[in-house]
């Protein structure tokens, strides 16, 4: 492929890759903050019931498709051919956050509550609420934010060059426990102001799936590395620090 059409296509996929990052962050922040309560669906019932199950399990499911062999195959395809392959960290991205707008934007709010802290025990919350943002923000510096928010693919592409993953992080956050990541993204479902029926299921099932998932990257960093992970992994607990079951 020529220079031109390359370099829009690398910008193009990185504009709108990290549009949607700031829109689902933002719609995240503000509907896991108020309890699920921004969602536009409005369902009742059993069939809110079902809908709602479906949006909390999309994504957990379709994201770990996406790290397999088969969905790796898939983001491929979801670009030029001559650029699929070095693009998909962008399109895996894209699709993240697609997938979390969907999730929070479509959701139909039950309206049960369980909690609200009030006084000063809402400004508690509220800290820990915002303490888990920038430990979240933390890890995924650790882990590499050219990797974690997609730009890796693009950049590579407006480069004419093939992304460079590099090895696995073992800094920072890296250093307590293996798996940060998802340990902060678990405590920005749990430490919101207010707690309704739905903000507590949608943690229960997104937790799960953060205790859960990342076994099989880590029988995808084994194969690959070996030993080198196999030493890393003797040596610091799985996801909570300090913890060896």
């Amino acid at each position: 492929m020529s220079r031109g059409p390359r370099i829009a296509i690398a910008l193009a996929y990185g504009i709108a890759n990290h549009a949607l990052f700031v829109v689902a962050i933002g719609v995240m922040v503000m509907a896991l903050h108020g309890g699920l309560g921004l969602g536009l669906g409005r369902l009742e019932g059993g069939a809110a019931l079902a809908a709602n199950t479906l949006l909390a399990l999309q994504f957990p499911l379709i994201h770990s498709f996406l790290l397999a062999r088969r969905g790796r195959g898939v983001l491929a395809r979801l670009a030029p051919r001559a650029l699929g392959s070095a693009l998909a960290p962008t399109t895996f991205a894209a699709l993240a956050s697609a997938q979390l707008l969907v999730t929070f934007l479509c959701w139909s709010p039950s309206g049960i509550v369980l909690f609200e802290a009030t006084g000063g025990t809402r400004w508690v919350f509220e800290g820990l609420f915002a303490a888990s943002w920038l430990f979240l923000v933390k890890a995924l510096y650790d882990a590499g934010l050219p990797i974690q928010t997609g730009s890796i693919g693009w950049t590579a592409v407006l480069r004419g060059d093939r992304p460079d993953f590099g090895t696995f992080p073992t800094a920072g956050l890296f250093r307590i426990c293996r798996q940060p990541v998802y340990l902060a993204f678990a405590a920005t479902l749990w430490t919101g102001p207010v707690l309704t029926l739905d903000r507590l299921a949608l943690a229960v099932a997104w937790t799960a799936y953060c205790i859960v998932g990342p076994l099989h990257k880590e029988r995808r960093y084994l194969s690959h590395y070996g030993n080198l992970y196999s030493n890393y992994r003797r040596s610091v607990p799985y996801i909570l620090p300090g913890f060896r079951p």
